[in-house]
């Protein structure tokens, strides 16, 4: 049951600090309005994953009777997580553009993270198995495997959104890109486990 947590917390910590539109939004509105518009921004998930979890969570559950659909979605999830290991080992610094626009940055949050093709990619390759098999386990290990993801997600947002108001230099310290690094690694492991995971289902 642990094992879900463990999960949660992996893809958790390694969504809210690799690079992409909703990172580089926290960052940009720090940097433009302060801390605040930047926590502001990483809590954006809570209000738009809701949906987009449940909707795939319901559709593959519709077909967890197919190992071989199964299996195409989870070899597909581990290249999608072995794509962003790649992208977090091959980070060296982070940039991001600062403008000086009117402070609505929840509002932004929520456009930025609802349209971004990324929670719809993680959750049909990748979360909604996870769910399942946590369901397969007990509902606690559900539990477990999505508040370990959301805290972690949502509060690694904050802490950057923390970070960056507190010193510009961390972006463009060897801290930020070492945890990016160390992360990049693990989720190539996983991406492995995925693919170990996607195998059985074909040998079913």
């Amino acid at each position: 049951m642990m094992a879900f947590l463990v999960q949660g917390i992996i893809l958790g910590l390694s969504a809210g600090v690799s690079p992409g539109p909703l990172t580089a939004l926290v960052i940009s509105e720090t940097l433009n309005h302060k801390t605040a518009a930047g926590i502001k921004v990483g809590l954006a998930p809570l209000f738009t994953d809701a949906p987009i979890v449940v909707a795939c969570f319901l559709v593959l559950t519709r077909f967890s009777h197919v190992p071989i659909l199964l299996g195409i979605i989870s070899v597909l999830g581990a290249a999608y997580i072995f794509r962003l290991g790649i992208k977090s080992l091959r980070l060296y610094q982070f940039t991001v553009d600062v403008n000086s626009e009117k402070e609505q940055s929840l509002l932004r949050g929520i456009i930025t993270n609802f349209l971004s093709p990324n929670p719809y990619i993680f959750w049909i390759t990748v979360g909604s198995l996870i769910m399942i098999k946590a369901l397969e386990t007990g509902k606690a290990a559900l539990v477990l495997f999505l508040v370990g993801f959301y805290v972690c997600l949502v509060g690694t947002k904050i802490t950057l959104a923390i970070l960056v108001g507190m010193s510009r230099r961390f972006l463009n310290g060897r801290a930020f890109v070492i945890i990016n690094n160390i992360l990049g690694i693990l989720l190539i492991l996983f991406a492995c486990l995925l693919l170990y995971e996607g195998i059985q289902y074909f040998l079913k």
